[in-house]
């Protein structure tokens, strides 16, 4: 039964069905083929409504509409300046402003493709006026743009506390530091790049003299209210003043009242189509989340996870080996699924034997996005290279080629977070 039901999940795939209706189909087949199996439609709906009924999945929606809100408000423009006017003039400077922007943006949405669109409308024909490749600065903005999975609040992290009774905060928390190693490593491999290839010094300086000749301060005031978006809304969080989902619902509001009335970049007819769009798109997330907590409770039901346990118990006995294997197959899965959709499959399934052999739950919370981020950017299906890929006329194939190197350079960062568990639980109490 537990082949079948994989069985009809991936050829769902195969033929193009969207990931929510392929759960769908995988989940009410054994009924279909045993009319006495326990989990039937009225069981599946129960399993659907029961998942998605708490207050902790609200965050997702409320900061999904408060990163298009402030993508739209222009506070990726005011973050860049604010890093471009202190590291621009070094060497690799303005690209590795970029990754910051990233960084910081990506506290803003919690969206890997969000953040690349965002940072990328901006940066990417900031960075080929400059005199930088196309396909590099794509690519840059592509890899960089899965820090917004990574860096807290992500929408992953708060899936993985659904599925498996996490703290979401400690989650949070945990991702701080591996997705600033993660974009530090990025920083380095782009310096190299720009010392080997060379740079357009002349240009870079008239551009870097033109953002200075604003002054510091001025510049700093401007881009004041878009820094300090992560330090309410993280600060909230782990100060414990609010919930996850009390502080989505503050950046909704943080997002309203400087877009609307500080920077007045957007206006109050906007915020209908703010509403309707954030509906739109959440709406097959919610479903695929719903989808996914009755999916796994089928799974529970003909004992997959007990399953995969007995096999991984039988053939694997090293932390290490478990690791290592965790991740080479976390990294396929993200090539051809989206991060929500495969943590909450799996997570649920490894969490008892991964802990059985001593890793932490929130440790393997982290592993599983920053590995599944890197999808992102991986041929053929990552995401961040459709988004990034029309915006220098080029195809996606041709991006996650020019990326392969940035890849590399997250995968070191990658295995460090591994294998160094300190990295992602030392900030957690």
């Amino acid at each position: 039964m537990i082949g079948i039901i994989f069985g009809v999940f991936f050829l769902c795939l195969v033929l193009g069905i969207p990931i929510a209706m392929a759960m769908g189909f995988g989940t009410i087949f054994p009924a279909l083929l045993d009319p006495n199996f326990q989990g039937d439609l009225q069981f599946v709906v129960r399993s659907m409504i029961k998942g998605v009924d708490t207050t902790s999945i609200l965050a997702i929606p409320l900061f999904m509409l408060s990163g298009a809100i402030m993508a739209t408000g222009g506070l990726s423009k005011k973050l860049f300046d604010v890093f471009a006017v202190f590291i621009g003039k070094l060497r690799g400077g303005m690209p590795c402003a970029v990754i910051v922007t990233c960084l910081f943006y990506g506290a803003i949405s919690g969206s890997g493709p969000a953040t690349c669109a965002a940072v990328g409308a901006m940066c990417i024909p900031f960075l080929t006026d400059l005199g930088y490749e196309k396909t590099f600065s794509a690519a840059l903005v592509a890899t960089a743009g899965g820090l917004g999975v990574i860096i807290p609040p992500s929408i992953p992290f708060i899936a993985y506390g659904l599925v498996t009774n996490t703290s979401v905060g400690d989650l949070f928390t945990a991702g701080i530091l591996p997705g600033c190693l993660i974009a530090l490593t990025l920083m380095i491999y782009t310096v190299f790049y720009c010392a080997r290839k060379g740079e357009d010094r002349q240009r870079i300086e008239s551009h870097y003299n033109e953002l200075r000749s604003k002054g510091i301060l001025h510049v700093i005031k401007d881009g004041f209210w878009a820094l300090l978006t992560p330090v309410i809304i993280l600060g909230g969080i782990y100060s414990g003043i609010v919930t996850p989902t009390e502080a989505a619902c503050i950046s909704v509001f943080y997002a309203i009242i400087v877009c609307l009335f500080i920077y007045k970049s957007v206006r109050f007819r906007d915020l209908l189509t703010f509403f309707q769009e954030g509906v739109k798109t959440y709406a097959p997330l919610g479903m695929m989340l719903a989808l996914a907590q009755a999916f796994m409770k089928i799974l529970v039901l003909v004992d997959a996870p007990q399953s995969l346990a007995n096999f991984l118990s039988a053939t694997i006995s090293s932390k290490v080996v478990f690791l290592l294997l965790l991740n080479l197959i976390l990294f396929l899965m993200g090539m051809v699924l989206d991060v929500g959709p495969a943590i909450m499959i799996l997570a649920p399934m490894l969490l008892p034997f991964a802990t059985k052999l001593g890793v932490d739950p929130i440790h393997l919370g982290i592993i599983m996005t920053v590995n599944l981020a890197a999808g992102f950017v991986t041929p053929p299906f990552g995401m961040n290279l459709f988004v990034a890929a029309p915006m220098v006329q080029a195809d996606a194939m041709t991006i996650g080629k020019r990326a392969l190197p940035l890849i590399g350079t997250y995968c070191i960062a990658l295995l460090l977070i591994t294998f160094i568990p300190a990295i992602s639980l030392v900030l957690v109490g």
